[in-house]
């Protein structure tokens, strides 16, 4: 009775593979502006389906037009959004390879921040944090961040708290912007970073926590902010901001995001 439906084994395949890929696509998205263009596109390649299916040739052909010339207005639109998709996907093809590579040659691939560095990093904040100093610390894993250094001034410094609450004076002409690090040295201050476009950002949060934001949407590093008004503190990863009660608490997030890597 079902004979004239003919699924193969590539058609299950295809359709997994167009699922995953509307699936990162939304979570690239989700929470910026771009999410309500994104699902009024399908809803509207769906229509285009059902009206081709149905063989209604005239508004068939005009949908089709429509869309086919839409592609190049799409990469406009979402030229943020693909850019940001590109750099994920990269990114994990590199650290695949890289994993790979390491694992082969030395046997491990996993990056560890020093414990001087550690309590010299965390002492700073803490430091920071009592007297409401504001500050946005990027910490580099994998990703060397070269494009977000440029933007600054080079330090290459050994880590100190003196050093970094010194960075972040009010009255320091590099306070403003973000310091770069990785896991035994200062790389640069006075950095620009890219700001994030998630509308789901809670509005207490500043620019210092959507610029952290941003950076750990498009590359694999981790932040921490000190909030100016409060004296807050944040650790933010994957885009997510997560709140800090204690120093020993911003110890153990910065210990298993470098484990996790």
């Amino acid at each position: 009775m079902l004979d004239f439906i003919n699924i193969h084994w590539i058609d299950i395949i295809d359709i997994l593979l167009v699922g995953l890929l509307i699936y990162q696509i939304y979570k690239l998205i989700r929470g910026t502006a771009a999410m309500s263009i994104f699902i009024g596109i399908i809803i509207l390649y769906f229509i285009w389906l059902v009206v081709k299916t149905i063989h209604m040739e005239l508004l068939s052909a005009i949908m089709g037009q429509v869309l086919g010339v839409g592609v190049l207005a799409l990469i406009i639109i979402f030229q943020q959004e693909i850019r940001r998709f590109l750099i994920h996907i990269g990114n994990n093809s590199f650290q695949r390879n890289s994993n790979f590579l390491t694992r082969t040659l030395f046997g491990s691939s996993n990056k560890t921040i020093p414990l001087k560095t550690l309590d010299e990093l965390t002492q700073a904040v803490r430091k920071m944090a009592e007297t409401k100093t504001g500050a946005l610390i990027v910490m580099t894993h994998r990703s060397t961040l070269e494009s977000v250094t440029e933007t600054g001034d080079r330090i290459d410094a050994v880590v100190n708290r003196r050093l970094i609450e010194n960075l972040f004076f009010k009255n320091s002409p590099l306070h403003d912007g973000a310091l770069v690090m990785d896991t035994n040295r200062l790389i640069a201050a006075r950095c620009t970073l890219p700001m994030s476009e998630n509308q789901n950002i809670p509005p207490q949060y500043g620019m210092r926590h959507r610029a952290a934001v941003g950076i750990t949407e498009q590359s694999d590093a981790t932040a921490i902010v000190v909030s100016e008004e409060t004296g807050g503190i944040s650790f933010v990863k994957d885009g997510e901001i997560k709140t800090i009660s204690s120093i020993t608490e911003l110890r153990l997030a910065i210990e298993n995001s470098y484990s996790a890597s």
